[in-house]
């Protein structure tokens, strides 16, 4: 008997990207995924052996990594915030794309220095990715660790720095944010779990080939 294989999805943003992908590849959830009113987090599909997970986009890195889901779409962000071992990520899906940025307030005369920053506070929910980019500059980054609201952060004088996604940077304006500089060009990756993918590597080669063609 094939072992069921779960396929990790995001919530938000990224999942309305998703669907036409999983729609090439004919994977079809149960009704109960498209009902908001649903509080589920598993699914079934329309394959036997797949079901669905729907978690937060940081957590598909984390039910990857650990195995308790053996495929899962995530952000490069989340990829490299965590770099698990157990985490490959075999394709890139070209949805999902922003970057992961500084900003500071659009008046702050600092802004115009970064030469002369030594110590910063800096909100964020990418403290590892935070803390490495600035220490290559030789900055010592304390992070403030957020899940999110990030932009309000600098006009609540918690901290002058946030280091967040950005699409259009609309939001950003709107709090009298400015991007300062670019940490990482970010997209969406099929990600799978290394031990899954040698103990089930029949199924989990013709999911990622399913995949591969649906973005042909």
């Amino acid at each position: 008997m094939t072992q069921k294989l779960i396929l990790a999805l995001p919530k938000g943003r990224i999942l309305d990207q998703v669907m036409p992908i999983l729609e090439r590849c004919d994977i079809q959830p149960e009704d109960a995924f498209f009902n908001d009113k649903d509080r589920g987090l598993r699914f079934t599909t329309n394959h036997a052996h797949l079901d669905i997970i729907r978690v937060r986009a940081f957590d598909v890195a984390t039910f990857v990594a650990f195995g308790a889901a053996q495929l899962g779409i995530v952000g490069s962000d989340v990829i490299e915030e965590f770099r698990y071992e157990e985490l490959f990520s075999p394709l890139s899906l070209g949805i999902g794309k922003c970057r992961l940025s500084v900003a500071m307030k659009s008046n702050d005369p600092e802004k115009k220095n970064p030469k002369s920053w030594s110590h910063i506070n800096i909100a964020t929910k990418y403290p590892n990715l935070t803390r490495k980019h600035f220490a290559n500059k030789g900055i010592q980054a304390e992070c403030i660790k957020l899940s999110g609201a990030m932009e309000i952060a600098p006009n609540l004088d918690l901290c002058r720095h946030i280091v967040d996604l950005v699409e259009s940077g609309s939001t950003l304006k709107a709090n009298g944010l400015e991007e300062i500089e670019t940490i990482l060009d970010v997209s969406s990756y099929l990600v799978v779990n290394k031990t899954a993918s040698k103990v089930m590597q029949s199924d989990i080669d013709g999911w990622i080939e399913r995949f591969r063609s649906a973005l042909r």
